[in-house]
C-alpha cells in the first residue's frame, strides 16, 4: 500500500458556516416557541428544524483537523484508506473519517514523538486539579532518535561484548508505516536489535589475526573498537533493508556503548596490560641496543679507551641493565686499577 495525499477543504469557512447555522437554529427554536405560544401552528416547523440542527449540527465539528509542521494524519472512512494529511494548517475532512496510528500509545523514549503531547481539558477546583488527556493519533514526520538498551552479544571470536547503538530515523511513507506492520515503533526496535546482533557477530572486539570481516576471503584488520564507523554504516544498511516495507528511513546509526562483558572484562584488561607492557619493553630494548651500539662506536672513533671483547661484553651488560631497568641505577665507583 502506497501513501496518497488527501485533498482537504479549508477548515475556517466550514467552522464559521457551522457556527452561523447553529445561531440560526437557536433563532428558529426561539421563533417556533414564540409562535406556538401565540397558538400558531406554523411555529412547529421552525421549532422542529431548529432542534434537529442543534442535535445534528455538532457532526461537522468532528471533521475539523489541525496539523502542525512535520505531522501527518492517516485517515480511513468506514475501514477504507482515504488518504493522508501532511500539510500544516486547519482543514475539514469527512466528519466520519477516523485517524489511524497503532503506535500512538507506544513510548520508546524517542525525541520529537508527537504521541507524548497532551490534549484535553484542565479542570480546577478547591479539591484539586484534574487533567483530562487524550493521546494524539498524529504520525510524526520528524527525525527521531531510538536508543535501545545495551545488548550482550558474542563477537566472531566468541567473546561476550556489551554494545549499544543510537538510531536516527523518520517516517517517509505513512500508509506503509500504519498498515504494513502492526506497530512500526516496536517493529523498528526489534529490527535494530536483530541487525546489531547480525553485524557484531562478524567482527572481533579488537584486531585479531586471520579474521575476515569484509567477506572477500582475505584477513583484514577490521574490529568493533577500531572500525566503529564501518560497523555503524553496516548496521544502518542492515536496518534499512529490514524496515523499508514499513515506510521508515534510517538516517544515521552510531555506536554509543562498547565494552567487554563483566565476566571477562577483568581478564581482557590484564591481557591488554600485558600486551602494552610487552610493546613497551620491546621499544625500550630497541632503544637501549641502539644507544649501546652508538656508545661503542663513539668510544672507538675518538680513541678514548680500547676495550677487548670481554670488557665490551661487560660494558654492554651494564648499559643494558641501566637502560632497561625499572629503577634508577646505583653507580659503583671503582678507585682501583681498570684491570
Amino acid at each position: 500500500m502506497k501513501e496518497k495525499q488527501l485533498k482537504a477543504r479549508p477548515g475556517m469557512p466550514i467552522l464559521f458556516l457551522t457556527i452561523i447555522l447553529y445561531l440560526v437554529a437557536i433563532g428558529l427554536v426561539v421563533l417556533g416557541a414564540i409562535l406556538l405560544e401565540r397558538e400558531r401552528n406554523i411555529g412547529a416547523l421552525p421549532l422542529v428544524l431548529g432542534i434537529l440542527w442543534l442535535v445534528v449540527g455538532i457532526v461537522p465539528f468532528f471533521g475539523l483537523k489541525v496539523l502542525k509542521p512535520n505531522e501527518a494524519l492517516v485517515l480511513t472512512l468506514f475501514g477504507r484508506y482515504t488518504g493522508t494529511l501532511r500539510e500544516p494548517g486547519f482543514f475539514f475532512v469527512h466528519p466520519f473519517s477516523v485517524a489511524v496510528n497503532p503506535a500512538a500509545k507506544t513510548k520508546l523514549g524517542q525525541s520529537g514523538d508527537v504521541q507524548t503531547s497532551k490534549q484535553g481539558i484542565t479542570i480546577s477546583g478547591e479539591g484539586g486539579k484534574v487533567d483530562v488527556e487524550s493521546l494524539s493519533k498524529r504520525v510524526s514526520l520528524k527525525a527521531m532518535t531510538l536508543n535501545n538498551a545495551v545488548q550482550k552479544v558474542n563477537d566472531c571470536l566468541g567473546n561476550p561484548v556489551e554494545i549499544g547503538i543510537a538510531v536516527i530515523w523518520r517516517v517517509v511513507d505513512t500508509a506503509k508505516a500504519v498498515f504494513n506492520v502492526d506497530n512500526y515503533k516496536e517493529y523498528l526496535s526489534l529490527q535494530c536489535d536483530s541487525a546489531l546482533r547480525n553485524i557484531v557477530r562478524i567482527y572481533p572486539y579488537d584486531v585479531a589475526p586471520n579474521v575476515d570481516t569484509t567477506g572477500d576471503g582475505e584477513p583484514d584488520e577490521g574490529s568493533l573498537r577500531g572500525s566503529s564507523e564501518v560497523v555503524a554504516t553496516r548496521i544502518k544498511e542492515e536496518i534499512q533493508s529490514k524496515v523499508h516495507d514499513a515506510g521508515l528511513e534510517i538516517l544515521e546509526a552510531r555506536i554509543t556503548y562498547l565494552a567487554y562483558a563483566q565476566e571477562i572484562a577483568a581478564v581482557m584488561l590484564q591481557r591488554q596490560q600485558a600486551s602494552a607492557i610487552v610493546d613497551a619493553r620491546r621499544l625500550i630494548v630497541d632503544g637501549a641496543v641502539g644507544m649501546v651500539e652508538m656508545a661503542l662506536e663513539k668510544l672507538a672513533q675518538n680513541d678514548i679507551v680500547t676495550l677487548d671483547d670481554e670488557r665490551k661484553a661487560a660494558m654492554v651488560s651494564n648499559l643494558l641493565v641501566v637502560l632497561c631497568g625499572n629503577r634508577d641505577a646505583q653507580p659503583v665507583v671503582n678507585s682501583g686499577s681498570l684491570y
